[in-house]
């Protein structure tokens, strides 16, 4: 069996990060807590998956911003046409690409910051490992 993966981290503000991962990656609210212990989160992805995303804000915590330009969760898309329809996806909820800091992600992606200014790639590749 192979494990799942849950990518948890804190925000400031929940909604614009649902936005850009869901209307913007085309992903989907999986679940969503209010209240639970002081937090409140939401969990964004694609049923079925074996990964996930975790948001959540902490009452009373303002959140850290975005460590560096190099804290990257890349997503490779290994067909064009669907790699180019996420990227005009999120080009239409408003997110202009940005320049990588490493290079090698702008030869075949495109880089975006999410509301929190995490850094996402959309790689047109396949995943080669």
């Amino acid at each position: 069996m192979i494990p799942k993966l849950r990518v948890a981290r804190p925000t400031n503000d929940l909604a614009p990060l649902e936005r850009f991962y869901c209307a913007g990656l085309g992903m989907q609210r999986l679940a969503g807590f209010a209240a639970h212990n002081g937090f409140d989160g939401v969990i964004i992805g694609h049923p079925g998956a074996p990964y996930h995303l975790e948001f959540t804000r902490e009452d009373g915590v303002i959140s850290a911003p975005a460590p560096t330009a190099e804290h990257l969760l890349v997503f490779y898309f290994p067909n064009a046409a669907e790699w180019r329809a996420a990227v005009a996806r999120l080009e239409a909820t408003g997110h202009a690409s940005v320049p990588a800091h490493n290079p090698y992600w702008n030869e075949r992606g495109r880089t975006f910051a999410d509301p929190d200014g995490f850094r996402v790639v959309l790689q047109q590749a396949a995943w080669e490992l």
